[in-house]
Formats: structure tokens, C-alpha cells, sequence
């Protein structure tokens, strides 16, 4: 999966380039350990399965799931972020279990290079968290009045990454939530449910940087029929927060919900 696939650059692509490696220092980040391990008693996970991680960014659930012996695939659209897991695994000795690859999730679907990795094995499980890809694709876009298309295309690759009964797990912004506790600096498009905030990042040297995020949220309803568009039976939908994943009913009161899904075996 190559960058010549890459027509357009996506805007979260700037944000990578700037952060690097700084990105595994974020605040949100520290709670890596306790969400892997929840993944791997929820997905039913063990060592020699395949995972594969759509959205990875620099890698951090990719290794550490990597880290319990298990294979994992990562993809990014950002070729910052893939140089970074790379550099990680082979540092620490895993690059024979975890792999990263620059690619697009909303066109999984068709590219041959990724219909033969998965026709010559299905993956056991696939995740997609801390909105890595599902939930950025970006500012309303008035060809899709209910903005959608993006994550739907998202939730349809990894559908066909999965073998029958294949899970997934995949993290979505809260509506509620983000609504709830809106910043003064941020704009929330009630039509296309896209948050809007200008945010300063820093690299590895505190070098700082504005730049403009946007994330789409969902209500647990709308994660229910985006997922059932795309071919996915839900199984829950959990309300969770950074380093905090639990079994818990969707409430208005955390920032993201937790679909965990499978694919029929029939």
C-alpha cells in the first residue's frame, strides 16, 4: 500500500508530521496497558491471532497488543505516523510480530494489495480507537448531507478484513458529551454532528503548532445503523474514557462510546 494511492492529502496528515513521536506522550495516551488488556479479554484474544489496527497512528495499541504475542497489522494514513510504529518495533525487537502500513481506511475496500493480505488470512479481530480513522473524516461535506460516507467506508473495510464471527472494537466521540461541555473555541455542526476545534500541538522539542481539528461524534443509535450499514452486527455499545474501559451503558456523561461488533457467519 503505497503513496502513490494518495491523490489527496488529508488534513490529519499536517498534524502528524508536526507531532512525531511527541504523540505517545500525550496525556490521553497513558491508558494504553489498561485498554489493551480490556481488548484482549473482550475480543477474546491470545498469542498467534491476527489484529488488525486501522487508524494506528504511531502504533501504540498495535505494539502493545504485539507485546502479548499477538500479530497485528497496523494502517495510517499518515506516512509520519507509520515511520514512527516502524522505528518502535524494531527498537524493541517486534517488528516479526507487528507491521505498519500507510493506507486510507475509507478505501480498504478494492485496493488488491490489501484484498490479498487478507484473502491469504482473515483477521481474528480488527480495532480502531482514539479515532485513528473512524470519526476524521473531516469537515461537513455538503455532498453528504448526513456525513456518513467516510466512516461507513471505514466500518465496510474492516467488515472485510474480519473472517466470519470476526470482532471489532471501535472508539466514537460522544455527541452528548462533546455538546454538553463544549469549549468556547469550538463549533459543534448540529447537521453533520462535527466538532470543530483549533488546537495547539507541540513536537518532541516543545515546538508549538495550531491547527485545526475535526471529529465526527455519534449517539450510540447512530453508531447502531452506521455499523449495521456497513455489513457489522452490534453486540454492545459501551460508554468508556481514555484508560477507562469498562462494560458500561452509554451515559451522557463520558467522551466516547465503545462499539464492539462482529461479522456474520453465515
Amino acid at each position: 500500500m503505497s503513496s502513490d494511492r494518495f491523490e489527496d492529502r488529508h488534513w490529519f496528515e499536517d498534524i502528524a508530521d508536526h507531532v512525531g513521536p511527541a504523540y505517545l506522550r500525550y496525556s490521553f495516551t497513558m491508558g494504553t496497558e489498561q485498554e489493551v488488556s480490556f481488548l484482549i479479554g473482550l475480543l477474546g484474544l491470545s498469542e498467534g491471532m491476527r489484529v488488525l489496527d486501522v487508524g494506528c497512528g504511531p502504533g501504540r495499541h498495535a505494539l502493545a497488543l504485539a507485546r502479548h504475542g499477538i500479530e497485528v497489522v497496523g494502517v495510517d494514513i499518515s506516512e509520519r505516523f507509520v515511520e514512527v510504529g516502524v522505528e518502535v518495533a524494531d527498537r524493541e525487537g517486534l517488528s516479526g510480530l507487528v507491521t505498519f502500513e500507510r493506507a486510507d481506511a475509507r478505501s480498504m475496500v478494492g485496493d488488491e494489495r490489501f484484498d490479498a493480505a487478507r484473502s491469504a488470512a482473515p483477521f481474528d479481530a480488527a480495532i480502531s480507537l482514539c479515532q485513528g480513522a473512524f470519526g476524521l473524516g473531516g469537515a461537513p461535506d455538503v455532498g453528504d448531507p448526513q456525513n456518513l460516507g467516510a466512516d461507513t467506508a471505514v466500518l465496510a473495510g474492516i467488515a472485510a478484513a474480519l473472517g466470519p464471527g470476526g470482532r471489532c472494537a471501535v472508539s466514537a466521540f460522544s455527541s452528548y458529551f462533546q455538546v454538553r461541555w463544549l469549549e468556547e473555541t469550538d463549533t459543534f455542526d448540529a447537521a453533520g454532528a462535527v466538532n470543530h476545534e483549533r488546537a495547539e500541538l507541540l513536537d518532541g522539542e516543545g515546538e508549538r503548532a495550531e491547527a485545526d481539528l475535526w471529529t465526527t461524534c455519534y449517539t450510540p443509535r447512530e453508531l447502531r445503523l452506521v455499523a449495521e450499514r456497513a455489513g457489522l452486527l452490534v453486540d454492545h455499545i459501551w460508554s468508556v474514557t481514555p484508560g477507562g474501559y469498562s462494560m458500561s451503558p452509554p451515559t451522557i456523561d463520558t467522551p466516547e462510546f465503545l462499539l464492539v461488533a462482529r461479522t456474520p457467519t453465515g
